[in-house]
């Protein structure tokens, strides 16, 4: 059996003196999506911090494309994080050059291709993503699905073999992201990479994966195929997806000690 394209072994870290993350165990298969969902506050966005390599976990280890991220040299990082792929949740495009210009830094950076290729390769990923003919266009003159679609042809302009998503179709109207979802799909099948998503829209999330983790107070509270999570008996999991507020337990003796600024016995 092929090695997962990442591994996160009983991943622990802290803010302080505060808990965000709570022994953490997933893996992603060469292939897979795997969306990452969870409320405000559960730790979604610190563990995909974890998983590009910009935090270090207070305990456990995270092995992306057979590499412990934690534990390499500068260089062996800079070698798997050319293989992998960042869409920001914002576009993240530079507002200075234009989408063409964009979609091919990373090509000037890290590659020594000649500039005639580089433009091929950048009106590929163009089509790709439905925006043939618009190198040309700045970032302000993009609408709000053509930013994230700019964004998603620059994260895989060098065919990398792992994707990660944040947030792709937040702040877009149905339709769009309804596209957005279909873009992400048509790239695993076109370049049969593996993909992560970190997401709170529940209609995205079900449409795309192949496997769903939720995150609950910095702990896994579930994890399996869309079909499995709709069955599943949480009531917790169960208020998330049908989105019903969690009402907490009243202690009136709590709330007026609190209202009289004592210390509760």
């Amino acid at each position: 059996m092929a090695e997962p394209v990442i591994t996160v072994d009983a991943l622990t870290t802290h803010y302080g003196a505060q808990c965000v993350l709570r022994d953490i165990n997933l893996a992603v298969a060469e292939g897979e999506i795997l969306v990452i969902m969870g409320g405000s506050g559960s730790g979604k966005s610190t563990l995909l911090y974890h998983l590009l390599g910009l935090l270090e976990p207070t305990e456990g280890a995270i092995r992306i494309l057979g590499m412990d991220i934690n534990r390499c040299s500068n260089r062996e990082l800079e070698d798997v994080r050319r293989h992998t792929g960042v869409a920001f949740q914002g576009g993240a495009l530079f507002s200075s050059l234009s989408v063409g210009d964009n979609i091919r830094l990373p090509l000037e950076e890290h590659t020594g291709l000649d500039r005639s290729t580089i433009d091929i390769m950048v009106r590929m990923k163009l089509e790709v993503v439905e925006l043939a003919g618009r190198e040309h266009l700045m970032p302000s003159q993009l609408s709000g699905g053509m930013v994230k679609r700019a964004a998603l042809a620059r994260a895989v302009v060098m065919d990398p073999r792992l994707l990660f998503c944040d947030e792709p179709s937040a702040g877009l109207d149905p339709v769009v992201a309804a596209g957005i979802d279909d873009l992400i799909l048509k790239l695993r099948e076109a370049l049969g990479m593996s993909i992560v998503v970190v997401t709170h829209e529940l209609e995205s999330a079900f449409k795309i994966a192949d496997r769903i983790v939720v995150l609950d107070q910095g702990a896994i509270l579930a994890s399996g195929s869309p079909a499995e999570l709709r069955a599943h008996p949480s009531d917790k999991l169960q208020r998330l997806f049908n989105r019903q507020p969690e009402i907490p337990d009243f202690d009136a003796d709590a709330y007026l000690h609190r209202l009289m600024g004592d210390a509760v016995p």
